[in-house]
């Protein structure tokens, strides 16, 4: 399936709350960049995760919380579309969305801009939830259970954007 083309990756069930969204901004450093200066294509998962870490904050579903709640949420599909590359130095802006979805996953979608507002990159994430032990949870656990009732109930409003 192509997905590059299309706006989004991720469909909302009718009637659900808008994505979660945040902005983390980040300079391209020497230490990202290849031999051409451009950032190299296996630096954007690392970018990617700044927002995944920052949409966690938010939600109260940190690497803390998660083990705390015996839980892991491995990466299960990672996909990235690159369009044109920021340089060293370049000033860029890292979007995270969770997008609204009833099963015991998350789906997020990002986009790294340039200083410019070009979009330089857009991926997307499928995590599943297991149990510290491996084993996949069917229903949604609580953790995830309690951001979607905040979610719904609107007490993001002032968090995302």
């Amino acid at each position: 399936m192509n997905r590059r083309r299309k706006k989004h990756y991720f469909q909302s069930p009718p009637g659900s709350p808008p994505p979660l969204a945040v902005t983390v901004h980040r300079r391209v450093a020497f230490s990202d960049v290849d031999p051409m200066g451009i950032l190299w294509h296996g630096r954007y998962p690392l970018y990617f995760e700044q927002a995944n870490e920052e949409l966690g904050r938010q939600c109260n579903m940190t690497y803390a919380d998660f083990f705390r709640e015996n839980l892991q949420a491995p990466i299960v599909q990672y996909h990235i579309d690159y369009f044109d590359s920021p340089r060293l130095g370049e000033k860029t802006a890292i979007i995270g969305r969770m997008i609204w979805n009833e099963g015991a996953r998350m789906n997020i979608e990002y986009e790294l801009r340039k200083e410019s507002g070009l979009l330089a990159a857009a991926a997307y994430t499928v995590q599943m939830f297991v149990t510290a032990e491996g084993e996949t949870c069917l229903a949604t656990p609580p953790m995830l259970e309690r951001c979607r009732q905040r979610w719904r109930a609107g007490e993001f409003a002032n968090l995302f954007h």
